[in-house]
């Protein structure tokens, strides 16, 4: 069959949310499929791949790096109508999102979306709470303009069913094994942390920005230090509030952004993988953890409300306890043989899950749409109705 994924952030762009869109991506080809990306131009790029369609763009306000696409919906029809997909699949909710949905109506093309941000807390952590319910009744126009959206968890189908989401489907995601890996754990790469033998490496992976809740980390990890003094705090990643991080904080590690092998050697050589973020939608870095055999202390949402056993893989933290995330980092933390037991449940626990798997069930419901409303007109006045969650398994 023959796709389309439009997305307004896309490698060498370092976030979940690329990552994901990549894997689908990727998964969808091999399984013999065409597949149309439609992304932002970046400034170094003049020439596209094939299959690329690169749309204007401009850079995003206070997210060095990142770009948002321009409306595009005259372009996108005139290219869907020379060379139709079979459906098409939106992964976020820009100015070019937008456009992609508009012009996929336009045309009677299937439909995807995928929720994979929360706008509506960014406003919060932004110091914008008045903005909240309008950020969520945008995303919710959005997404009922689709034939789906899909999400990564029951928990957040429930959350968007209950609020007048439609045709809510939940797809569930997965963690490269093969990549993620304890056996990756480099001695050299602890000792060029100042980590010594026998000593804690705290560890976080992730945008550092303000929406993360990172002071809740730096917190953590100090009353950690004070039970274990040679510990070290490992930050890898790169963000908005790096810089500020690095000034108050001279004594932690700063790695920059990883990809690759080179990302799963940081993970597996912590020992304690601190996650205070309260934003995410699902949070792939839980797994990436897990799947490295690194304890994880993170809040009950999300991944780890999935696939985090509190107790025995680390802490599953009740939304807004930040007590309880501190004592958790310095129980864990300090107790070295309990760290070696969750690393090795975590492994197991996930070990089973496969991209495969995933790129099989995305495929499912693309090729579902396609076979079952292909070509429909666009709809017309549907009213916000909360309908039975869909689920691919």
């Amino acid at each position: 069959m023959r796709y389309a994924i439009v997305s307004e952030t896309y490698p060498p762009e370092i976030n979940g949310v690329a990552l994901t869109v990549q894997g689908l991506e990727q998964g969808l080809r091999a399984r013999g499929h065409q597949v149309a990306l439609v992304r932002p131009r970046q400034p170094h790029e003049r020439d596209s791949a094939a299959h690329e369609l690169l749309m204007r763009s401009l850079p995003l306000p206070r997210y060095p790096g990142l770009r948002v696409g321009l409306p595009a919906t005259r372009q996108l029809v005139e290219a869907w109508r020379a060379q139709p997909p079979d459906a098409i699949y939106v992964a976020t909710e820009g100015p070019l999102g937008w456009s992609a949905v508009r012009a996929a109506r336009r045309l009677g093309v299937p439909v995807a979306t995928g929720f994979h941000t929360r706008f509506d807390e960014y406003m919060r952590d932004y110091g914008l709470p008045f903005l909240v319910g309008t950020a969520l009744r945008w995303m919710r126009r959005f997404h009922n303009a689709a034939d789906a959206t899909l999400v990564p968890t029951r928990e957040l189908a429930e959350f968007l069913r209950v609020r007048g989401f439609e045709d809510v489907v939940r797809l569930p995601r997965a963690v490269d094994t093969a990549l993620f890996d304890p056996r990756r754990r480099s001695q050299a790469l602890r000792r060029a942390w100042g980590i010594p033998d026998g000593g804690v490496a705290a560890i976080y992976v992730g945008r550092i920005a303000p929406e993360k809740n990172l002071d809740l980390a730096v917190r953590a990890f100090r009353a950690l230090q004070q039970q274990r003094p040679e510990a070290r705090f490992v930050w890898v990643g790169d963000g908005p509030a790096r810089a500020k991080l690095e000034r108050e904080h001279p004594d932690f590690v700063y790695c920059g952004l990883r990809r690759g092998e080179a990302l799963a050697e940081h993970f597996a050589s912590g020992d304690l993988f601190l996650f205070p973020s309260r934003s995410e939608t699902f949070g792939n870095v839980t797994l990436e953890a897990m799947a490295s055999g690194v304890p994880t202390i993170a809040f009950d949402y999300g991944a780890a409300h999935e696939h985090l056993r509190d107790g025995e893989h680390g802490a599953a933290i009740a939304d807004g306890d930040e007590a309880g995330f501190i004592a958790a980092a310095v129980r864990i933390g300090s107790d070295d043989a309990l760290r070696a037991a969750m690393a090795r449940a975590g492994r197991d626990a996930i070990a089973d899950l496969r991209p495969e798997q995933v790129a099989a069930d995305f495929d499912a419901v693309l090729s579902g749409l396609a076979d079952t409303a292909p070509r429909r007109p666009p709809r017309h006045g549907k009213p916000l109705a909360v309908q039975d969650e869909r689920e691919v398994v």
